[in-house]
């Protein structure tokens, strides 16, 4: 199926799990304050654009990226942007804007991957039009500072994106990249060609136990911060929200922190999933004095739903493509942590 809504329902936990000592176990019945909608699966033949919404990057970089696709069965499009270069962006404000916007108004674009992230989307959000967009959805891909888009489109029209790899991501010779390098770009054609997702996480000594059954959100905890009290603001009440960032310190991270709860978005949480965090070294003599897994625990200790940590996205090799706005079961207990989309909805 191409395109659905996901209709309200009534989801009873208890039908779903019985209650075991320790577990938190939440569901949301009615999914989201209006109805998701589904870009249409790609299929062979389909064209992926390419865009640099962000930071610069080159026409050389992006061709491993553009050969997979290729191989994938998909025709790719490279935007005007790729190439383009203004001090630290892919061209300057008004040119990364006009390729975004491009991207979005093609009927002919199925897709459209982000090459990088960095920073610049926040100069050109407001200006971006979402007409044809809302009325013909495509998949947006990308992560970090692509966190900009996913937010903003999930809490103005609901529309599903891929939280995922870009570019930049894809290597230069894969005969000598990992495994999981591999399987997570390959989790990018399974996201969009309609596979239902499935990923699992090791057990942590600080995970919570439980199961939440909700709409998925998320992103990069720096961008989601940024955000708050903006047109772009990440409504989280109800949903199953994942977490990630990199090259920040400890104080900073716990600064943010502060900003979700404060601003009440761990307070109303279905799940909490916390993924790769790349962090700066303290300055000797000046230590913070808490781990990320404190720093979290601090912050949703008064709170009764399933938390999970070291779960496979981020800034890393191990970042799983995750469809936010999709419903999703997250499951996590001793032996480890399970995040499934829904995709029969």
């Amino acid at each position: 199926m191409n395109r659905k809504y996901f209709l309200s329902s009534i989801i009873t936990a208890g039908a779903a799990l019985s209650a075991k000592p320790g577990w938190a176990i939440t569901s949301v019945g009615n999914y989201g304050e209006a109805k998701h909608k589904i870009p249409p699966y790609l299929k062979p033949g389909d064209t992926i654009g390419i865009t640099s919404p962000a930071s610069y990057i080159s026409l050389e970089d992006v061709q491993s990226a553009v050969q997979k696709m290729e191989s994938w069965g998909f025709k790719v499009e490279i935007g005007k942007s790729v190439g383009k270069k203004d001090f630290t962006y892919g061209g300057t404000d008004e040119e990364r804007l006009s390729d975004l916007q491009y991207m979005l108004d093609n009927p002919n674009i199925a897709a459209i991957m982000c090459a990088r992230g960095g920073y610049g989307l926040v100069r050109i959000i407001d200006q971006v039009n979402f007409k044809q967009f809302k009325k013909h959805p495509k998949w947006v891909i990308g992560f970090s500072d692509i966190t900009v888009l996913h937010c903003h489109i999930n809490r103005h029209f609901g529309i599903v994106t891929l939280h995922s790899k870009m570019c930049n991501s894809f290597p230069g010779d894969w005969a000598r990249a990992e495994p999981v390098q591999i399987s997570t770009i390959e989790s990018i054609r399974q996201a969009l060609i309609g596979e239902e997702m499935s990923y699992t996480a090791t057990a942590a000594a600080q995970n919570r136990a439980g199961r939440a059954e909700a709409i998925l959100v998320g992103g990069n905890l720096s961008m989601i911060a940024t955000l708050s009290g903006t047109e772009s603001d990440l409504k989280t009440k109800g949903k199953i929200l994942f977490i990630e960032d990199t090259d920040e310190y400890l104080y900073s991270i716990d600064r943010m922190f502060w900003n979700l709860k404060r601003s009440g978005k761990l307070s109303d949480l279905a799940g909490l999933v916390i993924g790769g965090f790349k962090l700066k070294a303290d300055t000797p003599g000046e230590e913070f004095g808490k781990t990320i897994y404190d720093i979290v625990m601090e912050k949703v200790k008064e709170y009764n739903y399933p938390v999970c940590f070291d779960f496979p996205v981020g800034h890393q090799r191990n970042n799983a493509a995750l469809k936010c706005g999709m419903p999703h079961v997250l499951e996590v207990n001793a032996d480890g942590s399970t995040l499934r989309s829904i995709n029969n909805i």
